[in-house]
């Protein structure tokens, strides 16, 4: 304690001692009550009310109490273990429980002088060291810069990382920017002896092919003390059938530290997510050849769409747009004719309809299966169109026509057209294009038809409609009401020496006609389809009422099994309005998963599929870089030692000399009135004065 200090003058004390000693002089020594029964207990009573009638004036004055707080702060030491797998490789199980009880006993040592923390990093930074040595990743950068952002405003002392030196993630830890100021001792694992060793260092490839096409993987191989040697890149599929090899080829090591690159040209002839094994044949006396084999996954879409042209007879329109949709590789095309289709309707995700129904075909039954399976599809109508019965089969447009005459129209696009963009070149040429041939008579566009194209005749620009989108029962329709569209590729081709605007507006078209909603009241879904075995696999599930309504109110399950059929069970955790589940991390291989819910009665059930692919990264390095940990040691004004040596740490600590505690000296300020004890003694004070008075009869 310092001392008091007042916030107003200190002789004011006189005048406090004052004001007690008269009202104790007023109060006892003119009243002879107590004087007559003793004399003492006079002088007692006065005293009493003099201190505290003096103690209560001073607390008036706001005295505060000054205190000097002394607090002492050891220096933290951390001592961090790597703990990923390629630590494992270079020790057997005795050699570990050795290195173990080495770090352990060190541990002990530093603990009584400083504040000790341990921590584990490789796919993360773990406070403890469990010496399991199972992370698939080592990232020495983000761990001194994850320390950095810990301790940069405590008393940090010193830094001792165990590691074999090798760095699979971040940056290379010596050209770090962290800055700090506290020595890093390294303790360096592993053998930097280079063994004779073939390697597939990387493998290169895309996440996602496409069905059919073909794809390229870039295999990166290395090979130590390997010369004269030869070995074999193969290539095969893994799970399903056996395919054999996909891909053979001989590779000569020419050198002792041999690196070449190599390109595989494979076909994506399976859709889903296909498991490719790429190897390399062992070579003689070779260390390990854990690293001779790495497994890739590559997710193969189906994404081409099968299109059906369906014509009631040849004509040039249909090869105009088979030529034009081909084009797109997401596409197949058929084309066939309604009097002699005999295949299912349902296999194709949209159909052209070429003046169908017919004078002579009446296709009733395509057209009501197209409807009945929700099939997008597109009416072009010309002479041969039975107009009544297509008024009747669609409700985009109604066309008035009383006769088999016909006009030749110009197309203008429309200006309030929002369904989908169109190009400023399409919409400033398209009405130069050559005339189609569209039927006499009046046109309409009915309920929700959106006119993409009006009707040009003659220098007459009408409210007509030439081609129309839009949907009706869910399923989204168009119809483009004349022929001869063959007649707009060829004079595209003319005026512009390629065929852009016309496919352009097909494609589009197309495109936008084509596409499905999603109409599923319960959906089930994944950020991706192929996952590392250290990432969580996260699901959202959303599931509508009758009205296309979010709600949650029902319990969602989820079974995920895996190739060998064991199961496993989740319940989705709810949000506010949606499901989400986090299942945690799973191991290699391919897995299905089926979700199950109950809402009014009805059940709801959504599959799918998903795939771990293994983190490799630790076997393809073996060679320990202990130049890294000294250069490292160097840099922040440690040392390197081995494990034989790790005990002398705490010794060379000592001897740096500049791993001290701190102490922190703190001034504390408070009003005296403040502290409890005040209240108690007067409490006590004036108690003992009223009851002295009472008991000998003062009141």
């Amino acid at each position: 304690m310092e001392g008091l200090s007042f916030q107003y003058p200190v002789w004011f004390i006189i005048l406090c001692i004052g004001l007690g000693l008269g009202y104790a002089i007023l109060l006892y020594f003119r009243d002879k009550t107590f004087r007559e029964q003793s004399p003492s207990l006079n002088w007692l009573l006065g005293f009493l009310r003099f201190f505290t009638v003096t103690f209560l004036s001073i607390l008036l004055l706001t005295p505060f109490l000054k205190s000097l707080l002394t607090e002492t702060q050891k220096p933290v030491v951390v001592i961090a273990q790597d703990a990923s797998e390629s630590i494992q490789a270079e020790m057997d199980e005795e050699q570990t429980s050795s290195y173990a009880e080495t770090i352990r006993g060190l541990a002990s040592e530093l603990e009584g002088e400083y504040e000790l923390k341990q921590y584990s990093f490789g796919n993360e930074i773990r406070e403890e060291i469990d010496f399991e040595f199972k992370d698939k990743v080592t990232n020495i950068s983000e761990f001194i810069s994850g320390m950095y952002d810990l301790y940069s405003n405590r008393n940090l002392g010193a830094m001792i990382i165990a590691t074999d030196g090798i760095y699979n993630e971040g940056s290379n830890p010596i050209y770090s920017n962290t800055k700090f100021n506290v020595p890093i001792y390294t303790i360096a694992l592993g053998d930097t002896t280079p063994s004779r060793d073939i390697t597939l260092k990387r493998v290169l490839h895309n996440k996602i092919a496409y069905l059919g096409d073909k794809f390229t993987i870039q295999v990166d191989v290395s090979a130590l003390n390997c010369q004269g040697c030869a070995t074999n890149l193969t290539v095969r599929k893994v799970g399903g059938t056996d395919s054999g090899n996909l891909h053979r080829e001989l590779i000569q090591v020419e050198s002792n530290d041999h690196f070449s690159t190599h390109e595989v040209v494979l076909e994506a002839d399976q859709s889903g997510v296909v498991r490719y094994r790429i190897a390399l044949g062992e070579v003689e006396g070779e260390a390990s050849t854990v690293n001779n084999r790495r497994d890739i996954y590559i997710d193969v879409l189906d994404a081409k769409q099968k299109i059906l042209i369906l014509a009631n007879a040849p004509h040039p329109d249909l090869g105009a747009l088979r030529q034009t949709l081909s084009d797109n590789k997401n596409y197949e095309i058929s084309l066939a004719y309604a009097k002699d289709y005999q295949g299912p309707i349902e296999e194709n995700d949209f159909v052209i309809l070429h003046q169908l129904p017919s004078l002579n075909t009446d296709a009733g039954n395509i057209i009501t299966k197209l409807k009945e399976k929700s099939i997008p599809h597109l009416y072009i109508i010309g002479n041969q169109s039975n107009i009544p019965r297509l008024n009747r089969l669609q409700d985009l447009i109604n066309i008035s026509s009383p006769s088999q005459n016909t006009n030749e129209v110009q197309a203008v696009v429309a200006n309030d057209f929002v369904a989908f963009t169109i190009d400023d070149q399409l919409r400033s040429e398209l009405g130069n294009f050559a005339p189609l041939t569209a039927p006499f008579g009046e046109f309409y566009p009915t309920g929700n038809a959106q006119v993409l194209l009006y009707q040009k005749i003659g220098q007459i620009q009408t409210q007509y409609p030439l081609l129309v989108v839009g949907e009706q029962d869910r399923t989204r329709q168009g119809v483009l009401c004349a022929e001869g569209i063959w007649k707009w590729r060829l004079y595209d081709f003319l005026q512009n020496e390629n065929h852009e605007i016309f496919d352009e507006l097909i494609g589009k078209t197309v495109q936008y006609l084509s596409v499905k909603e999603d109409k599923r009241k319960f959906r089930v879904s994944l950020s991706e389809v192929i996952f590392s075995e250290s990432e969580n696999i996260v699901f959202d599930g959303q599931l509508y009422n009758d009205n296309y309504e979010l709600i949650n109110d029902p319990d969602v399950s989820l079974t995920i099994s895996d190739s060998d059929g064991k199961d496993y069970n989740f319940t989705f955790d709810k949000t506010e309005n949606a499901y989400r589940l986090d299942a945690g991390t799973f191991s290699e291989g391919n897995y299905t998963f089926r979700a199950i819910t109950f809402s009014n009665g009805e059940e709801f059930t959504y599959n799918g599929q998903f795939s771990v692919e293994p983190i490799q990264l630790e076997i393809y390095e073996t060679t320990a870089d202990h130049r890294l940990l000294r250069l490292l040691s160097d840099k922040y004004g440690g040392q390197l030692v081995y494990p034989g040596e790790a005990s002398s740490i705490a010794g060379l600590l000592k001897e740096k000399g500049n791993v001290k505690p701190v102490i922190y000296q703190t001034t504390k300020t408070q009003p005296l009135i403040n502290l409890k004890w005040m209240f108690f003694l007067l409490l006590i004070l004036l108690s003992t004065e009223w009851f002295l008075r009472r008991y000998f009869g003062g009141y």
